[in-house]
């Protein structure tokens, strides 16, 4: 698990107040971080493109040049000029050691974008959108200093943006590399120190970045005593979409619940053999999950009985954003409460409970502040709000999962997260770590299939959990 930030610029200046670094040394060490990227990659003499805003970032970009003449066959590329005191340092020292600058961008075997860093508050001009656009044309391996140009201080394009293979971010990673929008341009991200170890140059945060290597697997079965009612038993409303209500019933039993029961309102067509049926709660339940599919097959008042006045934990997913009457579990504070919203229906929960009008585009926008905001409203209930790189919210603390892939675009995989989290609050998790858990071996399931991307099904991603391990 590392640490995110909504930017760097206090740590900069812990590095210049604190430890008597300079803006120079900050910028060779970046450099040199993204020197050595390059260098990993590529055989002496290749080409590289690099193209230079007028500010520091550009001055990265100009530093970087330096570091690499010689070795390669570089083209500096300055559309803006060099504007920034630290930008004409750079490129004094540049030009002394031969670095050509170059008319025109043009074709290279990596390309480097530095021309606009974090904190981009404004849209690129048309003149830096048409580079952005050609330098995304050009073949080559893609390189971004920091954050991609063109991605703002939330990670949106504004209103494009270098598409890049490898971005290296410096000292520490920001919030908006992994906003949902920004994922199509980040590509795989590395971090480079700036004079210091993050652990002496980073500061406290309540954002998190999860890793594979946070995944534990459920309980291990290490008592030869044990027996289906030691690992729980999840209750699972199957309603007028079984189907969905099937999935999350059986990825809960895959996933170490003991024993688990659909609750339906009808005869099912075809339920597995491992699942029980039920019309109502089982009494030794040990938690809930309901809205897969559920539609209007259930009753009010028996939602009242079985599901609202319970002390159970639960999971609420899908069709239970529409429900006002489920949606009072929010307010239940001394229970354990997972809500698995899209951001279509986290803007209808939205609506409901914050008495205001969210487009799903503004959710996109704003996933990390409006998950912050909910938080901050209701403590003590674990949101995790999907996405590309879903966000799980709970006392203020936000926890990103950045593992998972396009293959889980499928109906179906949402109702296999609910299951996931619905088996380990049976086996006694807390919701926090039921849904960071869950989060992870649903991401992980995916990333082990072996397939096309395409014809992954959400079965098949049941079939994967069976062979998770913490070694993924």
């Amino acid at each position: 698990m590392q640490r995110l930030y909504r930017n760097c610029y206090a740590m900069d200046r812990k590095c210049y107040e604190e430890y008597g670094l300079t803006e120079d040394l900050l910028m060779e060490h970046a450099a040199e971080g993204m020197a050595r990227q390059i260098r990993e990659r590529f055989d002496a003499g290749a080409r590289v493109l690099i193209a230079a805003g007028p500010g520091n970032n550009g001055a990265d970009g100009i530093t970087l040049a330096r570091l690499l003449q010689g070795r390669y066959d570089v083209r500096l590329s300055l559309p803006l000029g060099a504007k920034s005191a630290m930008a004409k340092l750079q490129l004094e020292r540049a030009r002394k050691v031969g670095v050509p600058l170059a008319e025109a961008v043009e074709a290279a075997e990596c390309i480097v974008d530095a021309l606009f860093g974090a904190g981009l508050s404004r849209p690129l001009s048309e003149e830096i959108t048409a580079l952005v656009e050609r330098l995304n044309d050009l073949e080559g391996f893609k390189l971004a200093c920091d954050i991609p140009t063109g991605l703002d201080e939330r990670g949106v394009p504004s209103p494009v943006a270098f598409r890049a293979d490898l971005t290296v971010t410096m000292g520490a990673l920001k919030e908006a590399l992994y906003l949902d929008a920004a994922k199509e341009y980040v590509g795989r991200i590395e971090c480079v120190d700036l004079g210091v170890e993050r652990l002496l140059y980073e500061e406290e945060s309540t954002t998190y970045l999860l890793e594979e290597s946070d995944f534990l697997p459920p309980l291990r079965r290490d008592r030869p005593s044990a027996h289906k009612g030691s690992f729980g038993h999840a209750a699972v409303f199957c309603g007028e979409k079984e189907g969905a209500g099937i999935l999350a019933g059986s990825a809960a039993a895959r996933f170490g619940a003991g024993l688990t029961t659909l609750v339906i309102h009808e005869k099912l067509s075809a339920p597995p053999a491992f699942l029980m049926l039920s019309t109502t709660v089982p009494p030794r339940a040990t938690a809930l999950a309901i809205g897969m599919g559920l539609g209007e097959y259930f009753e009010e008042e028996l939602l009242e009985k079985e599901v609202v006045d319970s002390s159970l934990p639960v999971v609420l997913d899908a069709d239970a954003f529409a429900k006002p009457e489920l949606l009072q579990i929010v307010h239940q504070e001394n229970r354990e409460v997972v809500i698995t919203p899209h951001p279509a229906e986290f803007a209808r929960l939205w609506k409901y409970l914050m008495k205001e009008e969210l487009s799903v585009e503004e959710i996109q926008e704003n996933r990390f502040e409006l998950a912050r905001r909910f938080s901050a409203r209701f403590p003590r209930i674990v949101l995790l709000l999907k996405g590309a790189n879903p966000i799980i919210a709970h006392l203020g603390e936000l926890y990103v999962n950045p593992l998972g892939t396009v293959a889980l675009a499928k109906g179906g995989s949402g109702d296999v997260l609910s299951g996931l989290i619905v088996a380990l609050l049976a086996q006694g998790y807390e919701a926090l770590d039921a849904a960071i858990q869950g989060s992870l071996a649903l991401a992980l399931a995916a990333r082990s299939y072996e397939g096309a991307d395409y014809s992954m099904l959400p079965t098949d991603l049941i079939e994967r959990l069976g062979s998770l391990s913490s070694e993924e």
